[in-house]
């Protein structure tokens, strides 16, 4: 009896509809000058023209096709990403409004030694993007300050910005609330705290590479005063509870509920807001998430029309034609999740777009989805912060005035480039499996 699926290019048309609609519109608007030009479209209407499409295009009954798409938007896996969604925007909201950003970012510029800023500044972004868990939060809350910096020390401009740069996506690769790991675990059906185990293995040696690449090449001309900054440590312990107790095993929705209260406790004692602001700025939190939300869930619909519809078959069917075993089945995902996102310039739709192909190929190849999990936060976050579109680059770039252009940092992006070279390393060398190995 023949099991396999059956395969189809025109399944698979509307979610190419979606892809192009959302390149184009923002590649148009590039060529027009539009500030952010890739991020004027929301990307739920963009899907939402990708569902009427299939509807049109696929066979059946409206009823029929209705069922299916409600059963990918319905489905236990979307539903539970999109909860995870709800609860770490809260987290990150509430936690923000108490303080806890300002005192982190205060915190660091405070001890940081002078001489080592550049290095600094690196280690200062990691930790506010792995707390926050959003690369974006952390640029607009260093990059001020850095090119104060940057101007009294006499380090280059780029290298302090490429520095900014690479610790925020190394946050946003690892942290346990980033939208990357909520979508690349819950696509790939496991725990946030195994796959944070084999994607620090590949960050770590890149992150420590960089802090000593920045600590040669980014020695101040002149030692700039770095003041006293005000700060209260209690406002940082939310961030570093949420952090232990994922990485302990603890229920997500519990961590980040856990997270919720004591920033709100926090909040509530040092008069940051009272009980009913509390619960508005939870609310505020529910409600930044709603356009990765509602895509989450759209695009659940969607790919399960796809599918059903033999869209996903026939991509996986070409897929495979470069495929030969589980090595290249590694890099053809992250290659899959990095084209993705320098198309759309946004690595969390990426993640979303290709994660159900990535668990097909995963199984067929018998890839540790903790493997294609990593993998495809990482290549999503590479490309991402290394892309001159994308709205890291986009938005550090903006507080330079034009002093500094994304040509003048991509060279620079150090980070970036040692954590592709890491992550082709450890596919290659089957680390991995050698770990799994030895934890037996």
């Amino acid at each position: 009896m023949n099991n396999r699926l059956k395969s189809s290019f025109i399944g698979l048309i509307p979610l190419l509809i979606f892809v192009i609609l959302y390149l184009g519109v923002g590649t148009f608007l590039q060529f027009k000058g539009i500030s952010m030009a890739f991020y004027q479209f929301p990307s739920p209407v963009a899907i939402f023209v990708g569902i009427i499409a299939a509807f049109l295009l696929f066979k059946g009954k409206i009823s029929e096709k209705f069922h299916t798409f409600l059963s990918g938007c319905g489905h236990q896996d979307i539903i539970t990403m999109c909860i995870i969604y709800l609860l770490a925007g809260a987290f990150a909201n509430v936690t923000e409004k108490m303080g806890g950003v300002s005192s982190t970012v205060n915190l660091g510029l405070t001890y940081i030694p002078p001489h080592f800023l550049a290095a600094g500044l690196f280690i200062i972004a990691a930790f506010i993007s792995t707390a926050t868990g959003t690369s974006v939060g952390a640029i607009v809350s260093i990059t001020p300050i850095a090119i104060g910096l940057a101007e009294k020390s006499g380090v280059p401009l780029p290298l302090i910005l490429a520095s900014v740069m690479g610790g925020a996506m190394f946050g946003d690769n690892l942290s346990v609330i980033s939208d990357t790991t909520i979508a690349a675990t819950k696509t790939q059906g496991v725990e946030m705290r195994d796959k944070f185990r084999v994607n620090l293995y590949i960050a770590a040696p890149a992150a420590i590479i960089t802090v000593i690449l920045l600590l040669v090449f980014g020695k101040p001309v002149n030692i700039p005063q770095i003041e006293t900054l005000p700060f209260e440590i209690i406002k940082v312990l939310p961030y570093i509870t949420v952090l232990v107790l994922a990485i302990s095993g603890l229920n997500v929705f519990v961590v980040l509920t856990t997270g919720i209260l004591f920033s709100g406790i926090i909040g509530m004692s040092h008069g940051a807001f009272d009980f009913l602001t509390f619960t508005q700025e939870i609310y505020k939190g529910f409600t930044n998430m709603n356009e990765i939300f509602l895509l989450s869930m759209l695009t659940g619909g969607l790919a399960t029309m796809c599918a059903n519809a033999g869209g996903i078959q026939w991509l996986i069917d070409q897929i495979q034609r470069i495929i030969v075993g589980k090595k290249s089945a590694k890099v053809g995902i992250g290659l899959l999740v990095a084209f993705t996102d320098m198309a759309v310039a946004n690595n969390t739709v990426a993640i979303i777009i290709n994660g159900s192909i990535a668990k097909k190929i995963s199984e067929k190849y018998g890839v540790d989805p903790k493997e294609s999990a990593a993998i495809l936060d990482i290549f999503s976050c590479i490309f991402q912060g290394l892309i001159p579109y994308g709205a890291q680059m986009l938005i550090m770039i903006g507080f330079t005035k034009g002093s500094a252009s994304p040509i003048d940092v991509m060279p620079l992006l150090w980070y970036q480039m040692l954590l592709f070279i890491f992550t082709i390393i450890f596919i290659v060398f089957s680390i991995n499996e050698k770990l799994s190995l030895k934890s037996k």
